[in-house]
């Protein structure tokens, strides 16, 4: 049996969620709309607790959607999106995922967006691992974790809630 190291525990998290939830509303004060969009699956799971709390704290309207891109093999594609072009433009875009590795995943799906003048795009993760092999960050980040590069960080945000060093 692999051996797991429990790094965030509900509680933690909760904060954390709590945390980026704030930063998200300070990014966009002065704005009348933001839409979050989760990477599948886990990233939009994550979008949905931010979005449940951006509900009763942003004075705009909050969008929720989901973005599906191929984690194994991103450029393979295809990266599918609830949200056709026409639906974004001009708007501000937060990307959201559970954890930052190479990069990868976030730059496809940040990619998506570029097919038509967006207002401001962000990035947000729960863990940012430190690791990219792409130009991207996470302009929102719950936690940054320096870990040896075979180590995988899982995310349970749907059974005990916990984010596991496997």
């Amino acid at each position: 049996m692999t051996e797991r190291t429990l790094i965030l525990d509900p509680d933690r998290i909760q904060r954390m969620l709590e945390r980026m939830a704030w930063q998200i509303v300070e990014r966009h004060a002065n704005e009348d709309e933001v839409i979050l969009v989760g990477i599948s699956k886990s990233g939009f799971r994550l979008a949905e607790r931010l979005h449940t709390r951006l509900l009763g704290v942003f004075s705009g309207q909050v969008t929720l959607a989901e973005i599906s891109v191929n984690k194994r093999e991103p450029a393979a594609g295809p990266t599918e999106c609830a949200l056709t072009p026409s639906e974004f433009k001009g708007k501000n875009i937060v990307v959201i995922d559970d954890v930052l590795n190479t990069g990868a995943t976030l730059i496809y799906a940040v990619n998506y967006f570029l097919q038509a003048p967006i207002k401001r795009l962000s990035t947000a993760v729960l863990i940012d691992r430190n690791f990219k092999q792409f130009p991207i960050k996470a302009d929102i980040k719950g936690m940054s974790l320096s870990t040896s590069f075979h180590d995988r960080v899982e995310v349970d945000l749907e059974g005990t809630e916990a984010v596991y060093l496997v």
